[in-house]
């Protein structure tokens, strides 16, 4: 079984590749065409949204050179403690609204330093699938395409992400303790 899965997936691409280029050929598509026209339009929306993206990532290295990452996690650890949760995955509830990059680099960290198939290594791993990079939305997306008022889009998104927390560590104090 575990061969066929690796047949499966070492050919999966190539025949995803060879799919869309046949359908393309049959419906009379000029690829290299449309190919080069996707990537100057990649191109510019690389260029539309790279203030967005240095802004955020000065922001967020701004707030944790600070010490403001550490004040959070010092002021929310009482409430986390009674409710079960390693202090050790708290920076995760701060650090992924603000950055993808971030907090999978600190959930690699955990990893490394305490084990994939440790309860702080599967809640790391879980509370970065459940929940989103709320400020890099707004300020990459959001301002790359000109929306202005995204009047509820942070307050939602953020409810979303402490819900999303807060269901991760519930979910696998079921499961792994």
């Amino acid at each position: 079984m575990p061969e066929i899965i690796s047949i499966i997936s070492s050919w999966s691409i190539p025949v995803i590749i060879i799919l869309i280029l046949s359908f393309a050929l049959l419906k009379r598509v000029k690829i290299y065409e449309k190919f080069t026209e996707g990537a100057a339009q990649g191109i510019k929306t690389a260029l539309n949204i790279f203030p967005y993206l240095l802004a955020m990532l000065v922001a967020i290295n701004i707030f944790k050179e600070s010490g403001g990452l550490e004040l959070m996690v010092k002021l929310i650890e009482p409430i986390t403690e009674k409710l079960n949760i390693p202090g050790e995955v708290l920076p995760l509830l701060f650090l992924r609204p603000l950055s993808g990059s971030g907090s999978l680099s600190y959930t690699g960290y955990l990893l490394k330093e305490y084990g994939a198939d440790s309860y702080i290594g599967k809640l790391a791993s879980t509370i970065q699938g459940s929940t989103e990079t709320t400020f890099y939305i707004v300020a990459v997306y959001f301002g790359s395409i000109g929306i202005k008022k995204y009047r509820y889009a942070i307050t939602v998104g953020l409810f979303a992400d402490l819900v999303g927390f807060f269901a991760a560590a519930f979910i696998c104090k079921i499961f792994f303790l």
